[in-house]
């Protein structure tokens, strides 16, 4: 019994990684973000600042707070030239996204830890339990990216049989 029980705290736990992770694929994809335009005035808008020297990343931290410093000054610049409407579109996004990275990044905590536990029962050599864990995330993963990708295919189907039927002529009508 203490096996089952094992195995389904590994299975439950990794079903709470890839619920958040095909969640927040389908809501983030359907979230109104007006791309386009956010991408216009990260392009044309905004100057390039220079990035730093690659010799910084002797120094690590330098290097990283050199190009936070970057990316913080772009970032700003970028906002200023969103309209209203669109920056409170891409921060409803970003707050979205968080919010699921926060759930997905608990539940793989948790699912490390039945794994770990699921691997001690079994009495496995370390190197299952890694392999499980980068086998698990595949999954989580691209069970997001295939339900998405297979989500996407119906609907371009659809729209082209209702395309060819909208514009194809009348059956003809029935005498009797």
């Amino acid at each position: 019994m203490t096996g089952l029980i094992a195995w389904c705290g590994f299975f439950g736990a990794w079903l709470l990684v890839a619920g958040p992770i095909f969640q927040a694929a389908v809501e983030l994809h359907d979230e109104d973000v007006a791309r386009d335009e956010f991408e216009a005035a990260s392009k044309a808008v905004v100057p390039r600042y220079p990035p730093a020297s690659p010799w910084w990343w002797l120094l690590p931290p330098v290097a990283y707070y050199l190009w936070r410093k970057r990316s913080d000054r772009f970032r700003r610049a970028v906002m200023t030239q969103l309209g209203p409407e669109v920056l409170e579109q891409f921060i409803s996004f970003i707050n979205k996204a968080t919010g699921w990275l926060y759930v997905a990044a608990g539940a793989s905590l948790i699912a490390v830890k039945e794994t770990w536990e699921l691997a001690e029962h079994e009495e496995w050599h370390h190197w299952v339990f890694w392999v499980l864990i980068v086998f698990m995330a595949l999954v989580a993963v691209g069970n997001a990216a295939f339900r998405m990708f297979r989500a996407q295919r119906v609907l371009e189907k659809h729209a082209r049989l209702r395309a060819g039927a909208e514009s194809a002529p009348p059956p003809p009508a029935i005498t009797g």
